[in-house]
């Protein structure tokens, strides 16, 4: 029996990415990536499939809709999975212009091509058909330290450009099922970490920090709440969604770990102290506290009962061992971290936190 083909939007990005190794590595789909490759995508994350047949890569943007027809008719997915997006809160806020492009008229467009593609398929696919659109935690808001985890039925209360410009999305999504009847699933996931994940995003940054001897800063008290998910442990339950999943319907993965940020930077050092040791130093000397940031939801919880009773996904990793084999992989993979850390990146740097 062939294997489907999936067509990865964003893949070549920090979630993509890993989805895209696990899914030929475990010989789940022909691959055809479509990545705009902007400063987050990075292709060497996905060196070791340059000569694999099955995977192949078209460079362009979501929003382009001729090359999204284009794609559609010549390579013929069965799926579709949409991780495009700029996914940054703090980038969000100095140029919120670039999320709605992306996110939201960028969904829009992939949308609208999808729909015409899926309604000229011939009945016998068009019934196997689906579009996956992967999307965040912070679509919910924030919650007080004692609410629940959020839930499928939480209402929608963002609080930041990026995440308004995700639940636009999600919104545009089901109401492409509810008025056209395109076969959509929706994930919204909390904070992913792991291998590949640009240096911009906490813990990767604090790892590059520390093993360098530069400042950890950390945002206002420290005390900011996240739930943190292992990629590796994402993409498994993209896949169980994919496959198994209501259409229709949506599906919040967590990692179930919920940890202040002050508690994660110090989890780092103390790996630190352990893997790469310097004599009468402490990694811990190096957390710094700065100025908040504008809008910075406090916490952030998700409550994985549906994933788990209707598709048999739970987490395999929890902090400690995920974070074991993050600060390995960064440690590890220094020519990777050398070229993804351009002149540009230390600008944003500079912009980003060289005034708190």
């Amino acid at each position: 029996m062939a294997i489907p083909t999936f067509l990865v939007t964003g893949g070549a990005g920090f979630i993509g990415s890993n989805f895209i190794l696990l899914a030929r590595q475990n010989a789940w789909a022909k691959i055809i990536n479509l990545d705009k490759l902007t400063y987050a995508g990075n292709l060497q994350n996905l060196t070791s499939l340059a000569t694999d047949p099955d995977y192949i890569f078209v460079q362009g943007d979501i929003g382009d809709r001729p090359l999204l027809d284009q794609i559609l008719q010549k390579y013929q997915p069965d799926y579709i999975i949409n991780f495009a997006a700029e996914s940054h809160v703090d980038r969000s806020i100095l140029t919120p212009e670039i999320f709605i492009q992306t996110n939201v008229l960028g969904t829009f467009h992939l949308l609208e091509a999808s729909l015409n593609y899926w309604q000229n398929l011939d009945p016998a696919k068009q019934k196997t058909f689906k579009f996956l659109h992967i999307s965040t935690d912070e679509v919910y808001g924030s919650l007080a330290p004692t609410e629940p985890p959020f839930t499928e039925t939480n209402l929608y209360k963002p609080n930041s450009p990026y995440a308004a410009s995700k639940a636009s999305s999600d919104h545009f999504v089901r109401a492409y099922f509810a008025t056209y009847g395109l076969p959509t699933l929706c994930t919204n996931c909390s904070n992913n970490y792991g291998a590949y994940q640009f240096p911009e995003k906490l813990i990767p940054l604090m790892i590059l920090n520390a093993v360098e001897q530069q400042p950890l800063p950390i945002y206002g008290d420290g005390q900011n709440i996240r739930d943190w998910l292992y990629v590796a442990d994402h993409c498994e339950a993209i896949y169980r969604v994919l496959t198994d999943g209501r259409i229709g319907e949506t599906y919040n993965i967590g990692g179930l770990n919920e940890l202040t940020n002050l508690a994660v930077v110090e989890k780092i050092c103390v790996l630190l102290n352990e893997l790469r040791p310097c004599k009468n130093f402490d990694y811990g000397s190096l957390i710094t506290f700065v100025r908040d940031r504008a809008g910075h939801d406090r916490r952030y919880a998700i409550d994985c009962t549906k994933i788990t009773q209707e598709l048999g996904w739970q987490p395999k990793e929890n902090f400690g061992s995920g974070m074991v084999k993050t600060v390995h992989w960064y440690l590890d993979n220094s020519l990777w971290l050398a070229r993804v850390r351009s002149g540009d990146y230390k600008i944003w740097l500079q912009q980003n936190y060289g005034d708190r």
